[in-house]
């Protein structure tokens, strides 16, 4: 039976269905980033600086603070993303307006070619999968993923939404 079709046995909870969730997750993730790593080689960056970039456009003006948060990375880490992203015209930083203490976070023109490219490739992937899957699955998934998420953290996937 192809992967597509295939149903969740009724006991989704064993060892076996969980082994298989798991599976799917690793390599779903492993081909869906490899289809970005090209476009990140060839510019010298990796996934973090890709997770930056996308962060950054789906929230305009957001604060340091806000994307570090989000990324769930050391301060030192992110400071060598940004850096690299603001010294490579990508990434620019503005004072707060209440505090100008604070620092926002916005792509250049350059930055926001790069990510679209990278958005470009993803979507494709996903559309795909998308398309196979139906809309009853793609709402599964998410459901799944969100599940995987603990409370405390989906105010800050809800904020993304808009």
């Amino acid at each position: 039976m192809a992967a597509s079709t295939q149903s969740a046995s009724p006991l989704f909870l064993r060892e076996t269905e969980i082994r298989r969730g798991i599976e799917l997750l690793y390599f779903g993730n492993s081909h869906i980033t490899r289809s970005i790593d090209r476009g990140l080689a060839k510019q010298g960056l990796g996934r973090a600086h890709h997770r930056a970039l996308y962060f950054i456009a789906r929230k305009p003006d957001m604060p340091v603070s806000e994307l570090l948060a989000l990324l769930a990375i050391t301060k030192q880490s992110l400071g060598r993303v940004l850096n690299e992203l603001i010294e490579r015209n990508m990434v620019e930083t503005r004072p707060g307006e209440r505090d100008r203490r604070q620092r926002l976070l916005r792509l250049t023109a350059e930055g926001v070619a790069l990510e679209s490219e990278l958005y470009d490739s993803l979507r494709e992937k996903l559309s795909a999968a998308y398309s196979r899957a139906g809309q009853g699955a793609v709402t599964g998934f998410w459901a799944v993923l969100e599940g995987l998420i603990p409370p405390e953290e989906m105010g800050r996937v809800e904020a993304l939404r808009g």
